[in-house]
């Protein structure tokens, strides 16, 4: 399995699907499925049965696993960009690949 360059915390814009376009920031990541959980992007309605922590019950809207390879990181022009490493006072860092700037 590769390693995910996505992050919890990161900026992303989705690049394909029926949420294409749309920004958001990582709230989960799944490396061992290559998945992400994002704010806003994918969001299901999941039927609930009544519980302590919602006493009525009723249809719940989550955000749902969308695949890493569907992300790309926004960098801080806000525009999407591929993710380098570079080796920076003896610490590995991660740097975008259209502006140089580290992460």
């Amino acid at each position: 399995m590769a390693k995910l360059k996505i992050k919890k915390g990161d900026n992303v814009v989705v690049l394909s699907g029926s949420s294409k376009g749309t920004k958001g920031s990582v709230l989960k990541v799944y490396p061992e499925k290559a998945k992400a959980i994002v704010e806003g992007v994918n969001v299901i309605k999941k039927h609930t049965k009544p519980n302590a922590q919602n006493p009525q019950g009723g249809i719940v809207e989550t955000e749902a696993p969308i695949y890493v390879s569907k992300l790309a990181l926004v960098d801080s022009n806000g525009k999407p960009t591929r993710v380098g490493y570079e080796v920076k006072d003896g610490k590995k860092v991660r740097v975008a690949k259209k502006t140089g700037k580290e992460i």
